[in-house]
């Protein structure tokens, strides 16, 4: 007997309005997006990936990426994505196409292994989360990496769950291009391989999967050893030049630190860099640890195409275990940076699962204090280091600045600068690169420059640190 359709009416519409839902929230997030990467001018490492990709041919780029503390996947992109444009919204877009999808993405491989409920709470977090708005506004790889990280691991459980080769091929690609772009991603690969691992063995799949992921893998560690043979090895002086600078506090120290106050304290940092917020920061791992929790206790039979509570539980918390185990080893850094921005993909979920446990009072109780937190985190920035308030960031700053200098400057006018002032100088005033970051780096650069002349100091000097007591050597060199 068919339902009459005047009852069947408004389920249809209750329906509907909970599949707008995420819609809604996903285009309320990009357009967030959208209006901070039009907004706000370039920042000197942005600057760096707009220089380094300006080059004549792509072999001269992928030379210039040799320079760079990370792959080349991402400045390679940026040389031909520049020829349609040079704006700053035009530079960003791929980072905040990719971030944004990184939350629908998150979102449809929460709904596939928990519910709907856990999979909006999700997307709401990573949509609305300060550092993920601000990472996918940026010209930097972090929005890729996220986005192909997550594209790996919902490929993964779709081609186990339906024994499907094609799904595991895209998998496997999405990683390859994760290890491509940052190097933090072979944190991502070691601990999704270890999650397959135990996602193939409970799912009892075919062989034709084993055989696709097993040569799957091959491929992923000869990749890895170019990179490190490529990349790596003639980086080890740079890595631990910034272990003992700005990331000084995110590397373990022996004689200096003690584990477990600095396990503590890296913990805390990694959601506060998420957040932005301190108390919100905390709640936020009590969530997450809460999450962990109650899927590793979770003890009854999952559906063999899906990860059991326990596997989910191991692939949320590993991660954090690798890179921790990095940081006190001193080889990777730890604790409220965007080097650890991959987290967030573990970060999130744990949360979400978590809060879709909470059984409120009222059912507006939950969305409502989502929603004040996530207003709060956004609205009462406590930066955990230095931190420019957005206001001075606006694009229209830096063209007022740049046309002042057209406006006042003389004719053959020199301009004295460090390496963030001439990567700036590169984009907004010359117009072409005054600064040399590879090869035989002279310990002055000087370029013309809109009818001035620019003179830069070595990419490794910061005029901030060593412009006083040498000041005077430097005039005198200069005549």
């Amino acid at each position: 007997m068919q339902p009459f359709p005047a009852a069947v009416a408004p389920e249809r519409t209750a329906k509907s309005r909970i599949g707008l839902l995420p819609i809604s929230l996903l285009t309320a997030g990009f357009l967030i997006r959208a209006t901070w990467a039009c907004s706000v001018f370039l920042n000197a490492d942005e600057a760096m990936h707009y220089v380094l990709s300006q080059q004549p041919s792509f072999a001269l780029t992928y030379q210039a990426t040799l320079s760079t503390a990370h792959p080349p996947l991402f400045i390679l992109l940026l040389h031909y994505w520049s020829r349609l444009g040079t704006s700053e919204f035009a530079l960003r877009l791929p980072s905040l196409l990719a971030g944004t999808a990184f939350c629908w993405i998150l979102f449809l491989w929460l709904k596939r292994i928990a519910d709907n409920t856990t999979a909006l709470i999700g997307l709401s977090l990573a949509l609305f989360s300060p550092a993920l708005i601000y990472l996918s506004a940026e010209l930097r790889q972090y929005s890729l990496l996220l986005f192909f990280c997550a594209a790996s691991l919902y490929w993964l459980d779709r081609a186990i769950a339906d024994e499907s080769g094609g799904a595991m091929f895209l998998s496997l690609f999405s990683m390859y291009l994760a290890l491509l772009t940052h190097y933090s991603s072979l944190i991502f690969a070691l601990a999704l391989g270890l999650y397959a691992l135990l996602r193939l063995r409970s799912a009892k799949v075919c062989g034709r999967i084993y055989t696709i992921w097993g040569v799957g893998q091959v491929v992923a560690f000869a990749l890895v050893a170019f990179l490190l043979k490529t990349h790596v090895v003639n980086k080890r002086r740079l890595a631990h030049n910034l272990a003992d600078s700005y990331l000084r506090g995110s590397v373990f120290h022996r004689g200096e630190d003690h584990i477990v106050p600095f396990v503590l304290r890296a913990n805390v940092r990694v959601f506060h860099f998420l957040f932005s917020q301190g108390a919100i920061s905390v709640v936020a791992l009590l969530l997450f640890i809460a999450g962990v929790v109650i899927l590793l206790r979770e003890k009854k039979a999952a559906d063999r195409r899906k990860p059991s509570s326990r596997e989910l539980g191991f692939l949320l918390l590993a991660p954090f275990i690798i890179n921790c185990a990095l940081a006190l080893g001193g080889a990777y850094p730890y604790g409220g940076t965007r080097h650890n921005s991959y987290l967030a993909l573990f970060a999130m979920p744990g949360v979400a699962i978590a809060l879709a446990h909470w059984r409120s009072p009222r059912s507006w109780v939950k969305p409502l204090a989502i929603i004040l937190a996530l207003a709060l985190c956004n609205l009462l920035v406590v930066p955990a280091g230095a931190y420019i308030q957005p206001k001075n960031q606006r694009r229209r700053l830096m063209l007022q600045a740049v046309d002042w200098m057209h406006r006042s400057l003389p004719a053959n006018a020199i301009i004295f600068t460090d390496l963030e002032g001439a990567l700036l100088l590169s984009f907004y005033y010359c117009h072409s690169s005054v600064v040399q970051l590879y090869g035989q780096v002279a310990a002055f650069k000087e370029s013309p420059c809109s009818g001035a002349r620019v003179i830069a100091i070595h990419p490794r000097q910061w005029i901030f640190r060593t412009f006083r007591p040498t000041c005077r050597i430097w005039s005198k060199r200069l005549g």
